[in-house]
């Protein structure tokens, strides 16, 4: 701890608080309704996803999971579509600013991916499907060093 100038002690270590956790943004699109409920053939899934994050202010920091899911068969009509953020706000003050982006962009997205994994799972089961989809773990870590080695 530091003395500051009107006497008081300021207390220097690293803070990291999980401040509010949301969905920002869900959709589930099924345009071939319903006769794609009648297919019996499992669809080509693809799946892309990426990472934000914005400073707030006052050491809050927004950290955002974008989510696009499509579903196609075989003849490339879509089963469904998926588009998901989920979103938290975070409190991060006095990390050394070498950990603050990989605290951002690994550390927060895996703090929200269980909650985007869920949010998708049952989104696509009350679109009428039957079939779960859970996604599979992502390694943030390897998904921010690959980005950083592009920029």
């Amino acid at each position: 701890m530091n003395e500051t100038p009107n006497g008081t002690e300021q207390d220097n270590e690293s803070v990291f608080s999980i401040e509010k956790i949301y969905v920002k943004n869900f959709s589930v699109e099924v345009p071939e309704a319903p006769s794609i409920y009648l297919e019996t053939e499992t669809p080509e899934v693809d799946l892309e996803i990426g990472v934000e994050s914005q400073e707030l202010g006052n050491d809050f920091y927004e950290v955002q999971i974008n989510l696009t899911l499509t579903a196609l068969l075989a003849d490339k009509r879509p089963v469904f579509f998926v588009e998901a953020a989920q979103a938290g706000i975070f409190r991060v003050a006095n990390v050394p600013e070498d950990s603050m982006k990989p605290l951002l962009m690994i550390g927060c997205p895996n703090v929200l991916f269980p909650y985007l994994r869920e949010l998708v799972s049952n989104g696509v089961s009350r679109a009428g499907f039957q079939q779960q989809v859970l996604l599979a773990p992502v390694d943030f870590e390897a998904m921010y060093l690959n980005n950083e080695n592009v920029a």
